[in-house]
């Protein structure tokens, strides 16, 4: 019988004049984007955090940190996909990923296929094992200020390749 486990992932990033908008992977286009250290994709940094979580592996400071030049400017892609390896070498799979991202604006609809399929590259499964969806706060808090983007992640992992995974 496989073992599943179950893990969860915040991220939450100031936005700022200057830098691109990255979430899952997709640049998109606003005025303004997320400060951070590496590309600031806030919603890749949930997914990472959940993955860990599932494991009790820690976040994603605790093997990405800050304060190491080597992540400065890196793609969060390619730490998810560091992230999934871990996983892997370790017998466990991603079997399915259910993330929010909470955002005022831009509008996140036409980008979703897109950052589904990079999350799921990234982590060696189909798109169908991951869900992405988008909703503002109403305007209310730091998201409907406009100050920031918040996102949520949970994630299943089983001790054995899923079938149809990639």
């Amino acid at each position: 019988m496989p073992v599943y486990r179950v893990g969860f992932g915040y991220d939450v990033h100031r936005l700022t004049s200057g830098r691109p908008l990255v979430l899952g992977g997709v640049t998109i286009p606003h005025s303004t984007g997320l400060e951070g250290h590496s590309d600031a994709d806030v919603l890749t940094h949930a997914v990472i955090d959940a993955l860990f979580g599932a494991l009790a592996l820690g976040d994603i400071g605790t093997h990405f940190p800050d304060t190491d030049p080597a992540y400065k400017g890196c793609s969060s892609i390619g730490l998810l996909e560091t992230a999934a390896g871990m996983l892997h070498r370790r017998g466990w799979y991603v079997n399915n990923l259910d993330t929010t991202l909470c955002a005022q604006a831009p509008k996140l609809a036409p980008f979703i296929f897109r950052m589904r399929r990079n999350l799921a590259t990234a982590m060696g499964v189909e798109p169908g094992r991951v869900s992405v969806k988008a909703t503002t706060t109403e305007k209310l808090g730091f998201v409907g200020r406009l100050e920031g983007i918040a996102s949520y992640a949970v994630v299943s992992v089983i001790d054995s390749k899923p079938a149809g995974g990639t």
